[in-house]
């Protein structure tokens, strides 16, 4: 089971970790912080070049803490707020990722909460320093903080359209 988890750690929190680097430099094909803070204008975000490398940061740092299993349930928190506010705004096309949809954010969330659950195992930074077992009310904790802090970040920092000016 251990071996299982750990690959599950490293696939996940390395491609979560390099979607937050794509969106802050130009290393693993992404476009540096200018395309990146384009990305978020584009999608309807307020805040420019500091909403991108919150993101870009976060993603970043929750992937690389749950690929090295340390503070699992904290990593997953920030994993699945980010994929949270993708999910936002990928919604509007629907579940599958071939028409742009949320299902890529839908299984990084699920992974993540999943490994909020069972833990990192025992090859593992959290192991390590005698960190776990978690309890599992941790795993919805980590569930519910991300889920709300994704929802709450879409809320506070997403442009509303400006109502039409009826012209006199």
């Amino acid at each position: 089971m251990d071996t299982g988890i750990l690959i599950l750690r490293l696939l996940v929190g390395l491609l979560v970790a390099g979607h937050g680097v794509q969106k802050i430099s130009s290393h693993l094909g992404g476009k540096g912080l200018e395309g990146g803070t384009e990305e978020f204008r584009a999608d309807g975000f307020r805040g420019g070049a500091l909403t991108a490398l919150a993101a870009g940061g976060g993603q970043t740092g929750s992937g690389l803490l749950l690929a090295v299993g340390l503070l699992t349930p904290l990593a997953a928190t920030g994993a699945i707020g980010v994929m949270t506010v993708a999910i936002t705004v990928k919604w509007r096309h629907g579940l599958w990722v071939q028409n742009d949809g949320y299902e890529y954010p839908l299984v990084l969330i699920g992974t993540a909460a999943a490994l909020a659950a069972t833990g990192p195992g025992a090859w593992s930074l959290d192991a390590a320093l005698g960190l776990t077992p978690y309890p599992l009310w941790w795993a919805a904790l980590a569930l519910v903080a991300g889920l709300g802090s994704g929802l709450l970040t879409r809320l506070v920092l997403h442009r509303t359209a400006a109502p039409a000016i009826a012209e006199r």
